[in-house]
């Protein structure tokens, strides 16, 4: 997997609720600096996991509608007796 990029609005917004939690949740003020180091650390570090049970789910979503799709199949098939 390569690097997570964020858009400039993407990284803005991010930003923006990082220093909004630590206001509201812990009491204390930071700097977009420090929010946007912040969110460049769970990018790098944490969200490889959010991203591989994306890809988990998306496989599972996939593989039933796949069986799904080959039972609609075999209820085409016609008789051949």
């Amino acid at each position: 997997m390569s690097e997570i990029k964020f858009s400039k609005d993407e990284t803005d917004q991010i930003v923006s609720k990082v220093k909004g939690y630590f206001a509201d949740e812990l009491d204390q003020e930071i700097g977009s600096f420090e929010a946007e180091f912040l969110m460049e650390f769970f990018a790098k570090e944490i969200g490889p996991y959010f991203y591989n049970r994306g890809l988990s789910d998306a496989h599972q979503i996939f593989t039933e509608k796949a069986e799904e799709i080959g039972y609609l199949v075999q209820e085409l098939e016609k008789s051949t007796k």
